[in-house]
């Protein structure tokens, strides 16, 4: 589908179809617990999410 950008419309999300189960949201700090970060296994390797010193989301292997 080409999209003219200058338009204002943006082309059609899964969120915004209505067959289409909305994403599950999670709260960051319920996810990220108390010590701010969490390990993530993701085919087989292991990651790291954690919140910055200024409150930005960093994800690294």
């Amino acid at each position: 589908m080409l999209v003219d950008p200058h338009s204002r419309q943006t082309p059609a999300t899964p969120a915004s179809r209505p067959d289409v189960a909305p994403l599950p949201r999670i709260d960051s700090d319920a996810l990220l617990g108390p010590r701010g970060e969490v390990l993530i296994v993701h085919r087989q390797q292991v990651y790291r999410l954690r919140v910055t010193s200024l409150g930005k989301l960093i994800l690294t292997k």
